[in-house]
């Protein structure tokens, strides 16, 4: 039970690297497979959507313990040092001015999300008596 209280305690600290992410993205210095790998990362911590749902007992929790830490991991480690530093800085001294931007980006996956979903439906369920001319 210790070993889930630490691992919790772990991913919680990852997660407020985020914002260090989200400003290392816009640094021109961040080379394209971090842009990328941060890209994956922010675009599945704001996803309402799990990769292991959470009400699947002990599985649902994979996600927030191992593979949202592993993304953020990944992500950091392709980024220079001398841009994380920076990063850091800018986000330790306007840390409220980064948290009101998270709405945006996080209607913007909502909505991409619901386009796929929306898409699917339509793929699936179109009516099946309509002859495609």
């Amino acid at each position: 039970m210790q070993l889930i209280i630490k691992l919790k305690e772990k991913a919680k600290q990852l997660k407020s690297e985020t914002q260090v992410l989200m400003v290392a993205y816009n640094d021109k210095r961040t080379p394209l497979i971090a842009k990328i790998l941060i890209w994956i990362t922010v675009a599945y911590l704001l996803s309402p959507i799990d990769l292991i749902p959470d009400f699947i007992p002990i599985l649902g929790l994979l996600d927030d313990l191992i593979i949202v830490p592993l993304l953020i991991t990944l992500s950091i480690r392709q980024i220079p040092n001398i841009v994380l530093t920076e990063a850091r800085e800018k986000v330790k001294a306007n840390s409220p001015n980064f948290k009101k931007g998270n709405w945006l980006v996080g209607g913007v996956i909502i909505a991409l999300w619901l386009t796929i979903i929306y898409s699917l439906f339509q793929y699936f369920f179109r009516d099946k008596n309509t002859v495609e001319k």
